[in-house]
């Protein structure tokens, strides 16, 4: 198999990586295990449907390989086999690798390589378990599941993971469905960020569609403004630099404005970040908090940083960053949250210099 060199922003995790080989081509590769002469199906999005894009005859340790040229726009594809299909997403020329078996290939595997494509599968995990559970029909009504698929939502940044979930489908449930008030809202904000950021891209249309023809049966609002829809916020509980244990749900709770921030002490852009969020909060530091999180390998390096800073900074190790990461589906890093004074989850801001700015809306 191919092997693919890529580039870590420092002491990352194997989550936040960037490609840098293979030429101008993506690939998915792995092992289909008791999978002898099954035919297995690279698909990818048609107009009405799926189209075969490339197949092979498992044989022996059921060990394949795709390699398709680079689209030029993130995509979705699936392997599909027996009946039963995985979905994974790509955005450029990322390698992606599909372990599973034959007899499960839809709710038994795992996916690596990136963190849109370990997204999608814990995404896909989260609602079979809730089908498991209490059937097709349980996927569109379970509030549980419903809160964190629009936290999700609320948390990517026009990448292909928001565009997924409100699309998804169990049978014949949607699991978001335009009818329903609180539904079309999340479907809004989509709509709202794809058509403010991404007019070029083909999926815009198709979510101005589904929300103008809908919003007027669920009763949103009149007009046609797409607004972002506001969730309530995952907590994260982590120790500072002093063993002092700090919760995000607490510190949101007291009436200012709180920013989420998740960083990368050791990188050589973490201290030009923080003297340009530190501006941000020496202006306004009586309206507002900041909980900065820190996914840095070595934790002597955010130690000795975290001693300076002025505001609560915490630490996520290797075993604690896996469900603060995946619950706001942070695939690049910094990235920062405004929590609102009512404790919610309101907007993403990726650029610090325009942070101010956004912040304002909020005091």
């Amino acid at each position: 198999m191919k092997r693919t060199l890529y580039i870590v922003c420092s002491v990352l995790v194997a989550s936040f990586l960037w490609s840098c080989g293979n030429g101008n081509n993506w690939e998915i590769n792995g092992s289909v295990e008791g999978s002898d002469s099954t035919t297995l199906y690279l698909e990818g999005p048609a107009q009405n449907g799926w189209y075969v894009m490339d197949s092979t005859i498992l044989a022996g340790d059921g060990d394949f390989e795709f390699v398709q040229p680079n689209m030029g726009y993130p995509e979705i594809y699936r392997l599909k086999a027996n009946g039963k299909v995985v979905y994974f997403p790509i955005d450029s020329i990322e390698t992606i690798t599909f372990k599973g078996y034959a007899s499960s290939l839809d709710s038994n595997y795992t996916l690596e390589g990136s963190a849109s494509a370990e997204m999608m599968m814990n995404i896909d995990k989260k609602i079979a378990a809730v089908v498991a559970k209490g059937g097709e029909q349980a996927a569109g009504t379970d509030s549980i599941l419903k809160r964190e698929l629009s936290e999700m939502v609320l948390g990517d940044n026009l990448g292909l993971i928001s565009y997924y979930i409100i699309n998804k489908r169990v049978g014949n449930t949607r699991i978001f469905d335009p009818n329903n008030k609180k539904d079309i809202r999340i479907i809004g904000a989509v709509a709202n960020k794809f058509t403010s950021q991404r007019p070029t891209d083909h999926r815009t249309e198709l979510l101005k569609q589904l929300f103008i023809e809908n919003r007027r049966v669920s009763k949103v609002g009149d007009g046609d403004t797409i607004q972002v829809a506001q969730t309530s916020l995952f907590d994260i509980k982590l120790y500072d630099n002093k063993g002092v244990l700090h919760s995000l749900k607490d510190v949101a709770s007291k009436g200012k404005v709180t920013l989420l921030n998740f960083t990368v002490y050791g990188t050589e852009q973490s201290p030009a970040f923080n003297i340009a969020l530190n501006k941000v909060y020496e202006a306004n530091k009586n309206k507002m908090e900041i909980f900065q999180v820190a996914v840095d390998d070595n934790e002597a390096v955010w130690k000795e940083s975290a001693e300076n800073l002025p505001w609560i900074t915490v630490y996520a190790s290797q075993l604690e960053r896996a469900k603060p990461l995946s619950s706001y589906n942070v695939t690049l890093l910094p990235m920062t949250f405004i929590i609102d004074k009512n404790g919610e989850l309101a907007e993403r801001v990726d650029d610090v210099s325009k942070l101010e700015t956004a912040l304002k809306k909020y005091f």
